[in-house]
């Protein structure tokens, strides 16, 4: 069964940190770009962070640039989001998606995780 799974939610106070992982199984993520997307409550989801299939390109959202980097390692088919800085806009349940290439349309992306929440507060 091909599926992503989203881990290292969790409940941070404002200014700390969490690293949410993306992990594929069933397929590799070496021809895949990944996206995280989050949705907080009563909100539509939006794009956080993307990283092409090397690595080599990323993207961030306004919002989140400058407090979140995103890696992936190839060789334990993981794709890291790194979040510094939290702050309570960023409470929701973070989602990560493969596609092809980087971007934020979410319909063009194939594969979804279950999401992770995240909260930040004190």
């Amino acid at each position: 069964q091909l599926q992503l799974v989203e881990s290292g939610g969790g409940l941070v106070q404002p200014g700390g940190s969490l690293r949410l992982s993306c992990a594929a199984s069933g397929f590799t993520l070496d021809y895949y770009a990944i996206g995280w997307f989050r949705q907080a409550p009563g909100k539509e989801r939006e794009g956080v962070s993307c990283i092409n299939i090397s690595g080599g390109s990323t993207n961030f959202a306004d919002s989140v640039k400058g407090r979140f980097t995103i890696s992936r390692d190839n060789a334990k088919n993981t794709v890291y989001l790194q979040m510094n800085s939290l702050k309570p806009e960023d409470t929701a349940v973070y989602y990560c998606a493969a596609d092809a290439t980087c971007s934020y349309y979410q319909h063009y992306y194939d594969y979804w995780g279950q999401g992770t929440q995240v909260t930040v507060s004190s």
